[in-house]
């Protein structure tokens, strides 16, 4: 079997040091491609460099994440702007516009809300210009998310991590956009219900590490290789068999991302 991480932090400090070693772990356990998601334009330009390293296994996501919106420099916006634009025609390594989103956690107030819509809107229009899918953190507001997107022409939406209500699953579907869903499937009765409602054709797994989890995974630094717990509680879930399930998410994997993984 072969798996995908379709969402990961390896730009995140904490993993620093650490890079060689989650390669390593996912090539041993795999894993055949995981997608770089950045917060910030510094994360960015250090999942592009990750993707250059590592081509055919690691690929990037630029964006501006929802809970970096207080604190960004002066040129911040049109700098990750200008780099998704300057990578989209040189397709090298990029593959989405990521993680963008809302979470009303990071913006209490008005003034952080709006500016959190605002990066949120340059950020598909990045994407929609580059015609690259986007990956989208959408914590507390998934309704809201859900009523803006018709507004944009995107090429293809991942809800990462999906933690709404699976009264929304029905629309998300129907609409073509995937979700995607981590450790948590192992041991969260809320994640797993989700898993069982949502179509496998329209589902994706991800670490989002460094992330720590619970359950079996406490303790223990987060990397690629806790995607092979994920797929067996999928198909346990989806009563299929565990190579159907890795089967079809790389399928979905390729025609989110457009790219060729074997």
């Amino acid at each position: 079997m072969k798996f995908v991480d379709a969402h990961i932090h390896l730009s995140d400090p904490e993993y620093g040091q650490k890079i060689g070693s989650v390669i390593e772990d996912a090539k041993a356990s795999n894993v055949v491609a995981v997608v770089s998601n950045s917060m910030d334009l510094k994360t960015s330009v250090l999942s592009l460099q990750l993707a250059e390293e590592y081509p055919g296994l690691v690929y990037a996501a630029l964006g501006i994440h929802p809970w970096n919106i207080g604190h960004l420099s002066p040129n911040e916006i049109q700098d990750t702007v200008g780099l998704i634009s300057q990578h989209a025609t040189s397709k090298e390594g990029l593959v989405a516009v990521g993680e963008i989103g809302l979470d009303p956690q990071y913006g209490k107030s008005e003034e952080l809300h709006n500016l959190q819509l605002l990066v949120f809107d340059k950020m598909l229009h990045a994407a929609e210009k580059s015609n690259l899918p986007v990956i989208i953190h959408s914590r507390g507001s998934q309704s809201e998310i859900l009523r803006l997107l018709p507004s944009y022409s995107l090429k293809g939406v991942l809800l990462h991590w999906f933690g709404g209500s699976v009264e929304l699953l029905p629309q998300i579907m129907d609409r073509g956009y995937y979700i995607s869903e981590g450790p948590t499937s192992v041991y969260s009765d809320k994640t797993r219900e989700i898993i069982r409602q949502v179509a496998i054709n329209n589902f994706l797994t991800e670490t989002d590490g460094p992330v720590r989890f619970s359950g079996p995974f406490k303790g223990r630094m987060t990397t690629p290789s806790f995607i092979l717990p994920v797929v067996r509680a999928v198909a346990e879930l989806k009563e299929m068999r565990e190579t159907e399930v890795a089967d079809q998410i790389l399928q979905n994997f390729r025609q989110l991302f457009r790219v060729d993984v074997t």
